[in-house]
């Protein structure tokens, strides 16, 4: 049976070594010992909207090594399914990390198996059952064209985070329910957020770090604000958090506004624990009231 959320999306592997500045150009810098963690902006999104109680789904790949089991065994400790997770000749995507001290943190992918992630994989999908599809940018633009236009066709809701930031076409663009940046990549596409609906969707969200985000409506722009948190201890995949946890109260039901009020409580959480997926809490834990 099809799950009521899917996610297409990438799964690497995150080299993470704190440093305490990044390097310039040309130069070495020596960082902390090298810790490997579950990554991947479709996997984190996955597990992100599995531990707040959705059934989810991850359409993706990896490869047939140690990275790939890593990957597997999370997302299915987290209650992701990975039936629709093939195995590629290719190796496991990875991402290089450096975290500085203040939590921040720059990142290079290989992409591996990830770019085996295919049309016709979009093809042997049934979206019976099936009420959101979620998509990144970290396996091949045509892929997630395909699976937008095939879901929307379907009738199911479809969200995009479109990062790494590509050009789309604008059919596809106007099949989106929810699209889903940041202010950066907002920047890059209009030069006032409340025109990203010019662009297409029904829907946008532009998520501005720990100030929150807005949501862009046909009626106007709610700004939602951030959650404070005691000590920020890593930034990365709080976006993945946020898409993840929306895209699961949009399953659930819930409105635009209402599902992106409860991602900002999630991602604030996310940015707490080392690491992305680690990092992730449940749906007590994002209820629980805030210690004093």
């Amino acid at each position: 049976m099809t799950k009521p959320l899917l996610v297409l999306g990438s799964a690497n592997a995150d080299l993470v070594v704190e440093v305490g500045r990044r390097p310039g150009g040309g130069e070495t810098v020596l960082g902390g010992d090298t810790v490997v963690l579950p990554g991947g902006k479709g996997a984190n999104t996955a597990v992100a909207a599995a531990r707040v109680g959705a059934s989810v789904a991850l359409v993706g790949a990896v490869g047939g090594d140690g990275y790939g089991s890593l990957l597997r065994e999370s997302l299915e400790s987290s209650g992701v399914d990975t039936a629709l997770v093939k195995t590629s000749a290719r190796p496991t995507g990875i991402a290089y990390i450096t975290v500085t001290p203040d939590g921040e943190n720059s990142i290079v992918v290989s992409p591996g198996a990830n770019a085996d992630v295919s049309k016709s994989d979009v093809d042997a999908l049934s979206f019976d059952g099936a009420s959101v599809l979620t998509c990144s940018l970290e396996v091949p633009l045509e892929t997630v064209i395909h699976a937008i236009d095939a879901a929307s066709k379907a009738g199911v809701k479809t969200v995009l985070n479109l990062s790494p930031v590509a050009e789309l076409p604008a059919e596809t663009l106007k099949q989106l329910t929810t699209l889903i940046v940041n202010e950066h990549e907002a920047a890059q596409l209009v030069s006032d957020w409340r025109h990203l609906l010019r662009l297409g969707p029904h829907t946008a969200i532009v998520t501005l770090g720990e100030r929150g985000v807005a949501v862009v409506l046909p009626a106007g722009v709610v700004e939602i604000p951030g959650i404070k948190v005691e000590k920020v201890v890593d930034t990365t995949g709080a976006g993945d958090a946020f898409a993840g946890a929306f895209s699961a109260r949009l399953a659930a039901g819930d409105r635009v506004v209402v599902a992106a009020e409860y991602a900002v409580k999630v991602a604030a959480l996310s940015v707490t624990k080392a690491g992305a997926q680690p990092s992730y809490p449940t749906a007590a834990e994002v209820s629980a009231p805030a210690a004093e």
